[in-house]
């Protein structure tokens, strides 16, 4: 597997993972490519294809906070779901972060909800915050009720939530 940071819109690969990207994730969940866009060159992000076979299968929005990374996206493109590609990934992730924080819905709002809380669970995550709101994307977008997950219990969330808010959200 290859992890591959992309610092330009123009790579030939956004195009597939903006698409992915809109598919996947609903409205509120996701930026607009005007605000994605700028990501590609900012200092605290890194945008990273994930190759297999020589085969784009998916992709991370990585941000590197303070003193941890939060992982804004996570998407295995769905002709590659289910063949433990996930789990390699959170290897990557492992391997290069000592400690991550990322969001997702609700674990019981329905079986693909349920099923991406298992997986993170089996994969070394732990929910650290079932109250956690994700701010809105922009006009237009609702904030989201999600949940926070890690791979560590960070010493102050109240920090760790105000540090994803002004800098991702900001």
């Amino acid at each position: 597997m290859e992890f591959i940071q992309i610092t330009s819109a123009e790579d030939y690969r956004v195009r597939e993972i903006f698409d992915a990207y809109c598919k996947t994730f609903p409205e509120n969940e996701r930026r607009d490519w005007n605000k994605l866009h700028p990501l590609f060159s900012h200092p605290k992000v890194k945008i990273v294809s994930v190759l297999h076979d020589a085969k784009n299968i998916g992709y991370l929005i990585i941000w590197e906070l303070s003193s941890f990374a939060f992982v804004e996206h996570f998407e295995v493109f769905e002709d590659f779901r289910n063949q433990k590609l996930g789990s390699a990934i959170t290897g990557y992730l492992f391997e290069n972060y000592p400690r991550i924080i990322l969001e997702i819905e609700h674990g019981h709002l329905n079986e693909n909800t349920q099923r991406r809380y298992s997986f993170y669970r089996k994969n070394g995550f732990t929910l650290i915050d079932e109250m956690y709101v994700q701010p809105s994307y922009g006009e237009g977008k609702d904030p989201m009720e999600l949940w926070l997950l890690a791979n560590y219990i960070p010493e102050n969330l109240k920090e760790v939530k105000d540090e994803i808010y002004d800098i991702v959200y900001h």
